[in-house]
C-alpha cells in the first residue's frame, strides 16, 4: 500500500531522528524512514518545513517500501524501485527536490521552450545555457578559469549543500557523520550507477581517479614477467604505479608513444595489438587523454584485448560527467574516475567500477577484515572520510541529469570548437588537438610559434587573467585549454583576441 506521511503522536523532532539511525541502514520502516527524512529536514530547513513536508507526502507515496523486510533490503529489487524512484524525484530542477534548488522554475521554462531542439542545436543557445552559467559562481570570477581538465568549481547548490553536511557533521563530528550521513552512501552509489548504467554492486565511491586506478593496479595479482602494455601518455600517477610494480615485483610495463592528433581509430588500436605478446596480461588505456583531449577507441581496444584473453584497464578521468556513455558498453574490465572534473562534484571525490566477477581476485589498496570478498564495498574501508564531501556528490548528480548527458557533452564541444577554430586563422597558433566530433570534446592544445608553453601560459594568465594549463612533456608541448558548460563564447573571444595579439609580437 502506498504510505502516507503521517508521523507518530507522541515524538520529538529528535526521537524522531534517533529512530531513524537505530534501524538497520537502507533497512529501514515506514516510521524510520520518515522519521530520518523528516529529521534531517528539521535540521536543514525548518523556515520552510510546511513546503518541505509536502514535498515528503509527494516523496513517500510514490514510493512503496517493504515493512517486514529489512534483513533482504540491501540487494531486493524493492530497494532498487525505491532509489531509481527518489532519484527521479529529487532531480536537480524538479518542483519536489527535498531541497531549495537554485533557477528551478526558470529552467523549467527554459528546458520546456527548447525542449524540442536536439542536444546539437542547444549546444550554440546561449539563451539556454545563461541559466547553466549563472548557477556557477566561477562564472564571474575575476580569473578565467580555462583549466576545466584539472579540476573543475561546482554550481551553488552543490557547495550550499556541502556547507549544510559540514555544520550538520560539526555539531557533533562522529554521532552525525556515522550515524546520518554515512547511511547516504548506499543511496548515493545507486545514483552513481543510474549516471554510470552498471550494477550498483561494481561501484566504489572513493577521492578521485588516482585513488581508483591505483586500487586496481596494486590489487591485480601479476607474476614476474607478466606484461603490461599502456602509453607515455597516460596520466602520471598510473604510470608511476606500473613502473612501481615492475621495479618492485620484476612485471615488464610496456609503453607506446603516440603522435597526436590521430583521426584513425584503427592505427591507434593496431598499435597495441603489435605490442602484445605471449605474457601480456593487462592493457592500460585512458579514454580521454588529459594532455590533449584525444578521445581514444577504448571499446575496440577491449574487444581486441579480450580476443587474445587480456584484460583491460580503462582510465576515465576525463570522460566520465563529459561524454554520453555507460561504463558497460566500453566493454572495459576496471574503471576509474574523479567526479571532481566535469560532473562538478566536490573537489576530492571519485569513483570506481569493477566488473563483478573481477572483484574478489583484487586486492584492496586499504586494509578489509576479508580481502578476498566479491563485495565492492571492501575497497571504501578508508576510515575517517569527508561525509560533507561524499554526499555532495548527489547533488552534483542531480544537477548533471537537470541539464541531461548528451546536451553537455555537446555545449563542451561546441565551445571547444569555437574557439579553437578561431584560434586556426591566426598565422602563427597551432592547435594539436583534432576538431572531429568522434576524436575530442572539451579539451584542446594550443601552441604560438617561438614560444614555450610555460611562457604562454604565463603571460595569458598575468596579461589577460585568463587560467590555463602548460604542458611541456615527451613529444607534447602546448597550452591546454578545457572550458565548462559555465563558460561563455565571449570568456573564448577573451582568450582569442589574446591569442592573436601574442602572435604578432
Amino acid at each position: 500500500m502506498p504510505i502516507g506521511c503521517t508521523l507518530p503522536p507522541k515524538k520529538t523532532s529528535k526521537e524522531l531522528i534517533e529512530s531513524s539511525y537505530k534501524a538497520e541502514a537502507f533497512g529501514f520502516n515506514t516510521v524510520g524512514w520518515t522519521a530520518f527524512i523528516f529529521g534531517l529536514i528539521v535540521v536543514f530547513c525548518m523556515p520552510e518545513l510546511p513546503r518541505y513536508l509536502f514535498y515528503i507526502n509527494q516523496y513517500l507515496r510514490e514510493i512503496e517500501l517493504p515493512r517486514n523486510k529489512k534483513k533482504n533490503m540491501k540487494n531486493s529489487p524493492q530497494r532498487r524501485s525505491f532509489f531509481k524512484k527518489s532519484i527521479v524525484l529529487a532531480g536537480a530542477f524538479s518542483s519536489g527536490s527535498l531541497f531549495n534548488q537554485l533557477y528551478a522554475g526558470d529552467f523549467e521554462k527554459k528546458a520546456n521552450l527548447y525542449k524540442d531542439l536536439s542536444p546539437a542545436e542547444i549546444a550554440s543557445n546561449e539563451d539556454y545555457w545563461s541559466l547553466i552559467q549563472q548557477a556557477y559562481p566561477a562564472s564571474s570570477s575575476p580569473v578565467l578559469n580555462l583549466n576545466n581538465g584539472g579540476v573543475s568549481p561546482s554550481p551553488q547548490l552543490v557547495l550550499d549543500a556541502v556547507d549544510r553536511y559540514d555544520k550538520m557533521a560539526n555539531m557533533a563530528p562522529s554521532y552525525y557523520m556515522w550515524r546520518i550521513l554515512d547511511q547516504g552512501r548506499e543511496p548515493l552509489r545507486e545514483k552513481l550507477a543510474l549516471l554510470g548504467g552498471c550494477d550498483p554492486e561494481e561501484i566504489a565511491i572513493n577521492r578521485n581517479a588516482t585513488e581508483a586506478l591505483n586500487t586496481i593496479i596494486h590489487g591485480l595479482d601479476l607474476n614476474r614477467g607478466d606484461e603490461v602494455i599502456g602509453s607515455i601518455q597516460d596520466y602520471p600517477n598510473m604510470m608511476n604505479a606500473w613502473k612501481q610494480r615492475a621495479l618492485r615485483e620484476g612485471i615488464v610495463y610496456k609503453q607506446l608513444s603516440f603522435d597526436f592528433p590521430i583521426e584513425d581509430d584503427q592505427t591507434i588500436v593496431d598499435m597495441y595489438r603489435q605490442a602484445i605478446s605471449s605474457k601480456t596480461k593487462i592493457i592500460h588505456v585512458t579514454h580521454v587523454i588529459n594532455w590533449v583531449g584525444q578521445i581514444m577507441p577504448v571499446k575496440k581496444i577491449c574487444q581486441m584485448a579480450h580476443e587474445k584473453g587480456i584484460e583491460v584497464i580503462v582510465d576515465g578521468a576525463h570522460s566520465f560527467g563529459l561524454l554520453d556513455f555507460n561504463i558497460p558498453d566500453l566493454e572495459a574490465d576496471y574503471f576509474g574516475t574523479s567526479l571532481h572534473k566535469y560532473l562538478s562534484a566536490p573537489i576530492g571525490t571519485g569513483m570506481m567500477w569493477i566488473k563483478k566477477e573481477h572483484i574478489a581476485k583484487v586486492w584492496p589498496l586499504l586494509c578489509d577484515a576479508d580481502p578476498v570478498r566479491d563485495d565492492i564495498r571492501k575497497f571504501e574501508t578508508l576510515g575517517t572520510r569527508s561525509f560533507p564531501l561524499e554526499q555532495g556528490i548527489g547533488e552534483a548528480i542531480n544537477f548533471h541529469n537537470g541539464i541531461g548527458k548528451k546536451r553537455k557533452e555537446e555545449r563542451a564541444r561546441y565551445l571547444k570548437n569555437y574557439w579553437a577554430e578561431r584560434a586556426l586563422k591566426i598565422p602563427g597558433v597551432n592547435i594539436h588537438t583534432s576538431l572531429k566530433p568522434a576524436y575530442s570534446c572539451a579539451i584542446a592544445g594550443v601552441s604560438i610559434d617561438g614560444m614555450t608553453p610555460r611562457v604562454l601560459e604565463s603571460t595569458l594568465l598575468k596579461t589577460y587573467k585568463i587560467h590555463t594549463s602548460p604542458i611541456s612533456y615527451e613529444n607534447i608541448n602546448v597550452v591546454r585549454v578545457s572550458p565548462h558548460v559555465y563558460t561563455r563564447p565571449t570568456d573564448l573571444d577573451r582568450l582569442v583576441n589574446a591569442l592573436e595579439e601574442l602572435a604578432k609580437k
